[in-house]
């Protein structure tokens, strides 16, 4: 695994799903237009093949890995652009899933 490769990708990652998903929130919860739906839902489509950028070759590792990132992105998202301001569960909760991003990507593969 490169992990050069790997940590911009899944923070590309990231940015299209946390932001697709927020765009269709803002639309269907909160009044925005509808074209903001479907500009998530674009944004959603990009996340699907960026995950198939990554230098690891098994989808399961790899989207479970991406799920400690998701955690951890989507509260700081939250803090960012909806005044969204973390508990200290929340920060044990993101640091448990990053704990096991490391487990699961850098588990040498024997």
């Amino acid at each position: 695994m490169s992990l050069l490769r790997s940590v911009p990708l899944f923070a590309l990652a990231a940015l299209a799903e946390i932001g697709g998903a927020w765009l269709v929130w803002q639309a269907v919860r909160e009044g925005r237009p509808w074209w903001w739906a479907g500009l998530g839902v674009m944004a959603l489509g990009v996340y699907g093949f960026v995950a198939t950028l990554q230098p690891d070759a098994d989808f399961g590792r790899v989207l479970a890995a991406y799920g400690g990132v998701f955690v951890v992105g989507s509260l700081l998202w939250g803090v960012a652009l909806d005044g969204f301001r973390p508990l200290p569960g929340d920060l044990v909760g993101v640091a448990i899933c990053l704990v096991g991003v490391v487990v699961i990507m850098a588990t040498p593969r024997v």
